[in-house]
């Protein structure tokens, strides 16, 4: 099973939806897919499909598409015989007869060769495949749970991802919310890896977090999910010290440093394109009038969203950062965002 830390936790009306089409798909001896944004969880819902069916008392097998060239991609799902290629001196079984009568998680589907994906179709439907260098049919029993976080009906539109295999995967295909629409979690899975953290430094308590920290955590956008928190609460735990007051400061960037490198550009590029500076350089894409007549109060109204979108995305939407960027202060900016239904 997953270890306690890695428990799927959260109780926000989007998070329970997917609990329970979870719970309903579980049982059911089909392909899934799960999609979702990095750092949102895949692999322990692919496990928690797995630990619900009937094959829970199976292996669990598990493989990132992504990690592995094209034939050793092959060579690791079906396995090899000896002289299949060089170094190949002894008969290996693949992961889909380790995983056999049990479920094979194969995360980032999507980069699957087209090769590949012929072969895992095969498989998926007839339960059936040779191993690589083999002519010898091998028959297994397994329930593939593919993941990605592309959108492979477009990846198949455009010629990259096999039609029929999408078809064969998506019998049902759950996705998974960001942590950004899951906002009632945010501080109840802060609170779970600020425990486990205080645990694993020998606190004698966990202090929670101030108001300052909460808030500033409740603020951020959170592009890494899940996965960004737990890295975030850990580094603000540890750098605590002694855990007597409630954990109050928040480095969401670590890099961040008055010594950090300067960034390496290419030079023919920024003779090609001029790059900005912070606000005032985004001013500089509309230096063109109007063509005919305009209301003033829309254009400056779209302006100034422009600078807020640009403000927020350059600070990674930490409110916090973003309004010192943009000469703001935090209410100021606050209230810039709702205006323009940014919030």
């Amino acid at each position: 099973m997953a270890k306690k830390q890695d428990q799927i936790i959260g109780d926000s009306p989007a998070f329970l939806d997917l609990m329970d089409q979870i719970s309903r798909a579980a049982p059911l001896d089909r392909p899934m897919l799960v999609i979702g944004e990095r750092g949102t969880g895949k692999e322990l819902i692919a496990a928690r499909l797995h630990y619900l069916s009937n094959r829970w008392n199976k292996a669990f097998q598990k493989m990132n598409c992504a990690a592995l060239a094209e034939t050793l991609l092959e060579s690791e799902l079906f396995g090899y015989e000896p002289g299949a290629f060089t170094g190949a001196r002894n008969r290996r079984a693949g992961r889909f007869e380790a995983a056999d009568e049990g479920s094979l998680f194969l995360d980032e589907i999507g980069t699957m060769s087209m090769s590949a994906q012929e072969k895992l179709l095969r498989v998926i439907e007839y339960g059936e495949f040779e191993r690589v260098g083999g002519t010898d049919t091998i028959t297994v029993d397994v329930r593939v749970i593919g993941a990605t976080n592309i959108d492979l009906p477009a990846a198949a539109n455009a010629g990259e991802f096999r039609h029929d295999l999408l078809d064969r995967l998506a019998f049902d295909v759950i996705t998974v919310p960001p942590l950004r629409e899951r906002r009632e979690d945010i501080m109840l899975l802060a609170e779970h890896f600020g425990m486990a953290m205080a645990r694993e430094l020998e606190w004698l308590v966990f202090p929670g977090f101030s108001k300052k920290a909460t808030e500033a955590m409740m603020d951020y956008h959170w592009p890494g999910n899940v996965r960004e928190l737990k890295n975030v609460v850990e580094r603000a735990i540890y750098r605590a010290w002694d855990g007597e007051q409630p954990v109050c400061d928040i480095i969401f960037d670590p890099f961040e440093s008055p010594f950090r490198p300067p960034v390496k550009t290419n030079r023919k590029q920024v003779a090609a394109s001029p790059t900005p500076g912070p606000i005032q350089g985004e001013a500089k894409t509309i230096d063109k009038s109007p063509d005919g007549p305009f209301d003033l109060r829309e254009e400056v109204a779209a302006f100034e969203k422009k600078l807020y979108e640009h403000a927020m995305e350059e600070n990674r939407f930490n409110q916090r950062a973003a309004a010192p960027y943009a000469g703001l202060s935090y209410d100021q900016l606050r209230h810039g965002l709702k205006k323009h239904e940014l919030l």
